[in-house]
């Protein structure tokens, strides 16, 4: 019997590994830790500005991975498969554990540390990333005039613009609810902060007191472990600020704490907490 001639594809690696990544194994080479591991320089001597800079890193890796979870949950609830938007869904409230979590680190940042370095920052804030704000505009928490301070970078302002005029994830749940016949047709996108509807409560009300939305109800309650953490994540901002700086302007001018508290006191999903009353 002849031998097949098909042979199997040879990988970059098979031969030498070290010689065919620089001399990196093929696990570096994978993770990029060629890159990652030469981001962290401290602009001073101050041993805590080492895990401010590593911790502001981790934290924005994780925002991307909150907004791919919730881009697949999206997704999903176009194509009205809900066990895959729940899991979407759940995957991205475990990455919201870690990125609350992630605020542990920061806290035992003490103001005199802080303020040893904090000058090198410059105009930069945490108020300024563009993955932050885009998980914002998913959640409807939307403004036109954020986008004023991307003119420099193109590219990142045409990726805000078009989540700002794209739907949020609670639009795509708000669609699923009117293919179900509990909500008229809703309106396209807007630009601006989504508001509370009394029609959107009286739907959801409905959803929690018929049984034959159950799979509505896991929906339901799979969004409210999201906003939850979206709110602690939140307040976790606003006690770090407080403890690290007080009450001091924002290094990018922005009102700081003040502004970080009302940040706290604004529900995700509205209806999902006003309707409980009402059971």
């Amino acid at each position: 019997m002849a031998q097949s001639t098909v042979q199997k594809p040879k990988l970059a690696y098979d031969a030498d590994p070290a010689a065919a990544h620089g001399g990196a194994t093929p696990y570096e080479a994978y993770a990029r830790l060629d890159v990652l591991h030469t981001l962290q320089q401290p602009r001073s001597t101050v041993d805590a500005e080492m895990s401010f800079i590593i911790t502001t890193q981790v934290m924005e890796l994780l925002f991307d991975l909150v907004r791919h979870e919730w881009t697949l949950t999206q997704q999903a609830l176009r194509a009205d498969d809900l066990p895959a938007a729940r899991a979407a869904l759940r995957r991205g409230a475990l990455t919201q554990d870690v990125l609350n979590s992630s605020w542990d680190l920061l806290a035992t940042l003490s103001p005199v540390e802080f303020s040893a370095f904090r000058p090198l920052l410059g105009e930069a804030s945490g108020f300024q990333s563009s993955a932050y704000l885009l998980l914002e505009f998913l959640l409807g928490n939307k403004s036109e005039r954020l986008l004023e301070m991307y003119g420099g970078a193109p590219e990142v302002r045409k990726q805000l613009t078009a989540a700002l005029h794209g739907p949020s994830l609670y639009d795509e749940v708000l669609a699923l609810l009117a293919r179900r016949g509990l909500l008229s047709e809703p309106a396209a996108p807007g630009t601006e902060r989504y508001r509370p509807s009394e029609a959107v409560q009286a739907a959801w009300r409905t959803v929690y007191t018929d049984p034959a939305h159950a799979d509505l109800v896991e929906l339901a309650e799979a969004l409210l472990d999201t906003a939850e953490r979206v709110t602690r994540w939140r307040q976790r901002h606003y006690s770090s600020v407080k403890r690290t700086m007080g009450a001091k302007s924002g290094t990018a001018g922005s009102s700081g704490l003040a502004w970080l508290k009302a940040a706290t006191e604004q529900d995700v999903f509205p209806e999902l907490w006003t309707v409980r009353g009402e059971l």
